[in-house]
């Protein structure tokens, strides 16, 4: 019998929430609505609906493997070198390929705890060391991140803004770190929910890129752009680091209608606006309304809301939503992640929790 290794079997898989229609049929209920996974609830671009349709005819081709057209139009909306962008299955497909490209058996990359829970299962997957740093103020501590520096380490992990708790770091935090990363330490800069954030303080992680320094910037298509279907997100990093990377990067690894959608989804100014106006508004909504159930929750720059509870009490929250139709997502024992939906999907929300309550 063929055994993993240690490294490997230690994994704990991510756990991916059921479909709609199945939960909907184990508790013989119906309507319910899905607040779990950070979706935009708009939906896609209309622009990229109507390029998927055109581009059905063509499934019998490969798909580009440069990705030449989305590269260039990226290219000229971003102001860089299409040889500084990486495209990839989803960010989460350009996280591994930093991994496996700049990490070997031994060496150590710094996180965030909690954060996504990704960066350390593909560390693990590699038989590299994750080091937690614990959240300040539901932020990233970047000062304590930097302090966990050491010759072993090779990559440095901030989601900005942070999944689960919504939080960003700011200009000034950024440029303590920065001032402190040694060379030939990567910093990975997930930035997958930039494109909501409204405060004047976050950090511009392109300002570093432009000076030359060793960091990649993760984006993707899957959330105000309504793609998440499609899986495609790209990469922004020196040639020196893209170069490497796409020796790794397999052939033909995002397919031809998620390049077509990306790029008419790109410049859809339209539906970006009218995305961060509804999110923006049910922010709002549920900020009040949680305020009056008594619920505390992590101001968010993001599309979701993080809710701390006492007494371990997720799972069951979690469970009792599930019954009056309504799904979030646990965070271990102590907390929700909650994703703002629609005006009538939050509604449904508060509704529920009020049930819940009772």
């Amino acid at each position: 019998m063929i055994h993993a290794p240690e490294h490997i079997k230690s994994i704990s898989p991510y756990v991916p929430g059921k479909p709609v229609e199945e939960l909907e049929r184990e508790l013989g209920i119906s309507g319910s609505i899905k607040l779990a996974s950070n979706e935009n609830p708009l939906g896609p671009s209309p622009l990229a609906i109507r390029e998927l349709r055109k581009g059905i005819r063509g499934l019998n081709r490969y798909p580009d493997g440069s990705c030449f057209y989305l590269k260039d139009a990226l290219s000229a909306k971003l102001n860089i070198r299409p040889e500084e962008i990486l495209f990839g299955n989803g960010s989460n497909e350009l996280i591994e390929l930093a991994v496996r490209t700049f990490m070997s058996p031994g060496d150590e990359a710094i996180m965030a705890h909690p954060s996504f829970v990704v960066y350390s299962m593909i560390v693990q997957a590699v038989n590299g060391r994750s080091i937690m740093a614990p959240l300040k103020d539901w932020r990233h501590d970047l000062d304590e991140m930097a302090a966990r520096i050491t010759p072993k380490t090779k990559i440095i992990f901030i989601a900005n803004p942070n999944n689960p708790t919504g939080t960003v770091n700011t200009k000034a935090e950024m440029e303590r770190l920065m001032n402190k990363v040694p060379e030939g330490v990567l910093v990975v800069v997930d930035e997958a929910y930039c494109e909501y954030v409204a405060s004047p303080e976050y950090a511009d992680s392109l300002k570093y890129f432009r000076n030359g320094r060793d960091i990649l910037i993760l984006r993707t298509f899957s959330k105000i752009y309504g793609l998440a279907g499609l899986r495609i997100g790209y990469g922004i990093a020196n040639p020196s680091l893209t170069t490497e990377m796409n020796r790794v990067r397999q052939p033909f690894n995002v397919n031809s209608l998620a390049q077509k959608a990306a790029s008419a989804a790109l410049n859809d100014e339209k539906h970006i606006a009218r995305s961060k106006r509804k999110n923006e508004a049910g922010k709002k909504y549920l900020y009040k309304e949680l305020g009056k159930l008594g619920f505390t929750f992590v101001p968010t720059e993001a599309n979701f809301i993080y809710v701390p509870l006492k007494d371990h009490g997720a799972f069951s929250l979690y469970n009792a939503l599930l019954r009056e139709g309504v799904i979030v997502r646990p965070m271990g024992q102590d907390a929700v992640r909650v994703t703002i939906g629609l005006p009538e999907e939050n509604r449904k929300l508060i509704a529920a929790l009020k049930t819940c309550k009772m």
